[in-house]
């Protein structure tokens, strides 16, 4: 591990969430520029993907390498039922356009894409699609890039859907689009049920608490810096004694990502939160407008 990196504190390494400011660095497009993005867990060919959220955060960003860190596609789902709503194909086309246009496109399959695992090592469209790879930060630190359902079988709980059951975590993310599709129609933004409810049972924050050590362990053992990963839909940045567990969170509940500036520093960024603020600020605008009017 670079020396220089453990001198600094893990606070000037990494931050819970990303602050957003008026002179974040822009293209000459108005996109977000960052030096790596990590999104993973959109499980296109679900209804619980939240489309037009992950459509609009592709749609404002311009890394120049975006690792796409497994079950992006939902293929369990897509032998059950065919389920795939022309916004996400609007998605595919943004991802293979960016790559196009010049940005390092990783494709790390994860358990629910696990038949692209038979490509690692090829290229389509200009999108690699690699097992798992080591990402040099601009400060020069390493990370593994892994999906993270390897790790399933050294935690105690094979998930914490093993609390829910996989029916049961389907139905709730079910009532999760539902609930979300009052909201909309009510003039509210995005706020996941399924998140806080997982949040607060106890066997699942547990597991998640188990599987960062482990995951973390594993990246010392590999003699890295840290260790990005997806899988259990739960956002985080911790250090464990000097390994950075990083995990980008998903975009059925969360709407997450993980993004590098160019000195190095990884955040992550909330999209859902960011939509709600821009929200509030515009009624705030709204109502002020209201309130001239009237006076």
């Amino acid at each position: 591990m670079a020396s220089q990196t453990m001198a600094r504190s893990f606070d000037d390494i990494t931050q819970r969430r990303l602050d957003w400011h008026s002179d974040d660095p822009l293209t000459p497009r108005g996109k977000l520029k960052f030096r790596t993005v990590w999104v993973s867990d959109t499980h296109l060919g679900t209804a619980g993907c939240n489309a037009e959220l992950l459509h609009d955060f592709l749609h404002s960003i311009k890394p120049e390498t975006l690792y796409l860190v497994g079950d992006i596609i939902d293929g369990w789902r897509l032998k059950r039922g065919w389920y795939w709503p022309a916004r996400h194909n609007d998605i595919v086309r943004r991802v293979l356009k960016l790559a196009n246009k010049g940005t390092r496109v990783v494709y790390i399959p994860g358990n629910h894409d696990e038949a692209l695992r038979d490509y690692t090592g090829l290229a389509f469209g200009g999108v690699e699609v690699l097992a798992e790879a080591i990402h040099e930060t601009a400060d020069g630190r390493r990370f593994l890039v892994t999906h993270g359902d390897e790790f399933d079988g050294v935690v105690l709980y094979a998930r914490w859907l093993a609390f829910l059951g996989d029916a049961g975590y389907s139905v709730l993310l079910r009532l999760n689009v539902w609930f979300n599709v009052v909201r909309r129609r009510f003039g509210l933004p995005y706020w996941s049920l399924s998140a806080y409810i997982k949040h607060r049972v106890k066997n699942a924050v547990a597991f998640v608490s188990r599987f960062e050590e482990v995951v973390a362990h594993a990246a010392r053992e590999r003699g890295v810096d840290g260790v990005v990963c997806g899988h259990i839909h739960c956002a985080e940045i911790r250090d464990f004694g000097g390994v950075v567990y990083m995990n980008d969170g998903d975009w059925v509940e969360s709407c997450t990502a993980l993004v590098e500036h160019a000195d190095g520093r990884i955040e992550i960024i909330d999209w859902a939160a960011r939509t709600k603020a821009l929200h509030d600020a515009a009624r705030g605008r709204v109502g002020a407008t209201v309130l001239e009017v009237a006076a």
